[in-house]
């Protein structure tokens, strides 16, 4: 979480905060921030790299540690390449565009090695980790999903893009070559119809989103949410706009104050209703012609390519065998679960929110597969007296939000089940639940990294426990 502060009004602090030096950068913390030391202090440079000598100004000092602004790099790292965005300097929404690709990954292993060995990993067990090969994204134009914020200044004129780093204010993007090609040069036409509406001020954010429609593709799909209803002058200019560039838009209207209410009002170039689920306007392809119907409400992994490559890395970590019976918990839209079910006997999946429980039943079914059945459950309470999960379950695979999943590991633990595979998006939680997986008698057998989000600091790990 971004810390903020008040500058200190002083003179003496002043010219402390004012204050410019010449620094090495020795490593980059968990956040890809660079690390030296001053005044026998650590001082953090975002914008750094290793080995690099760079020209700070001081911007706060606290009693253990000293934050600076980046002004010039003096000697650069051998791994320094140029930034492609135009906004990286300001946007906080990539982290790493300065550092190499292959660099990337190899921070990111460091990282989730560092938050094993926190937990209390023994060091041998860190240096046997048997690391596979990493799953690499694009490093450009692959995510197909993404909030761009709307504030609007004193005159009324839109600001459309990402926030800035470590503040709440909007970054103006013209263009942001991490998004897929059909949403990457999008801002420019929202900033240009925005101008145009009769009702400023009424909209918070835009979703965007790429995804397969019925006989189209690279079609965009936007989710409007505002404060005001829509009128008339504004909804046929948003309909210009959706015929022109094949968009499909719609709308979120609220109340100062309340959550978005369910009145929608849709404009498409499609004749599908977002609603229907069943008729599949939107939906991905996986492996054996099985396609995820969804809604643009719903969660789905922003980069397709390294999703089919994931999927795959699970079923031969897996190696599903016909008799098998696997529990997938925290399953989603059956992502994992409907391609498992078509090499097992029986697959079980488990998710917290009933309407995604819902959905994944409709995909079975849109999909005829009818070895794979769907509950709704918390998996951070008690669950192991349900019905499901009394089943002679062979394998485990689980997903979980950032958050982790420790209660579930804890009961997973009790059913003697001899294979689970974790699918992480957050190696700090990852860590936590492999230090209990670890005392309770398993092995890591291989981990590896899922570049979901090539140019960030954030990190995807596959892990195979056995015992």
């Amino acid at each position: 979480m971004a810390n903020f502060f008040k500058e200190n009004t002083k003179k003496k602090v002043n010219k402390q905060v004012k204050k410019t030096s010449t620094i090495t950068i020795d490593k980059l913390d968990l956040n890809g921030c660079g690390v030296g030391r001053y005044q026998k202090k650590p001082i953090f440079v975002t914008g750094s790299l290793p080995n690099e000598t760079v020209e700070v100004r001081i911007i706060e000092q606290k009693n253990k540690y000293i934050l600076a602004k980046l002004l010039k790099v003096i000697k650069a790292s051998e791994y320094r390449v140029a930034p492609q965005c135009q906004h990286f300097s300001l946007c906080g929404g990539c982290d790493l565009q300065h550092l190499d690709y292959e660099e990337q990954l190899l921070f990111k292993q460091k990282k989730v090695v560092e938050l094993l060995s926190r937990r209390g990993i023994s060091s041998e067990q860190i240096h046997q980790l048997p690391w596979q090969k990493s799953i690499k994204s694009s490093e450009w134009h692959y995510r197909r999903k993404a909030r761009i914020g709307v504030q609007f200044d004193k005159n009324s004129q839109a600001i459309i893009g990402f926030r800035q780093k470590a503040t709440n204010q909007l970054v103006a993007i013209k263009s942001c070559p991490v998004l897929v090609k059909p949403a990457s040069d999008i801002f420019t036409l929202l900033k240009a119809l925005l101008a145009k509406l009769t009702v400023k001020k009424a909209i918070g954010h835009i979703e965007v989103l790429s995804a397969d429609v019925v006989d189209k593709h690279n079609h965009l799909t936007l989710v409007v949410r505002q404060i005001r209803p829509i009128n008339a002058h504004d909804r046929q200019l948003w309909q210009e706009y959706a015929d022109k560039y094949a968009w499909t838009v719609t709308f979120l209207a609220s109340k100062k104050g309340q959550k978005n209410s369910d009145d929608q009002v849709n404009i498409s170039v499609c004749e599908l209703s977002y609603d229907e689920l069943s008729h599949g306007e939107l939906s991905y392809p996986l492996h054996d012609d099985i396609r995820i119907h969804f809604s643009h409400t719903d969660f789905i992994q922003i980069n397709q390519p390294v999703n089919l490559v994931m999927i795959e890395q699970a079923l031969a970590w897996l190696a599903p065998e016909p008799n098998d019976q696997v529990l997938d918990l925290f399953c989603g839209l059956g992502n994992f679960s409907l391609p498992l079910a078509k090499k097992v006997a029986k697959v079980v999946g488990v998710e917290g929110v009933q309407t995604m429980v819902d959905k994944a039943l409709v995909n079975a079914k849109l999909n005829r597969i009818d070895n794979c059945q769907f509950y709704q459950a918390d998996l951070n309470s008690q669950w192991l007296s349900t019905d499901w999960a009394k089943n002679n379950f062979t394998k485990v695979l689980l997903d979980p939000a950032r958050a982790g999943a420790e209660q579930a590991i804890q009961q997973i633990s009790q059913l003697n089940i001899a294979t689970i595979l974790y699918v992480s998006c957050d190696p700090t939680t990852l860590a936590k639940d492999s230090q209990i997986l670890l005392e309770k008698g398993y092995k890591i057998v291989k981990i590896g990294l899922i570049d979901m989000f090539s140019q960030t600091k954030h990190v995807e790990t596959m892990v195979l426990f056995q015992r």
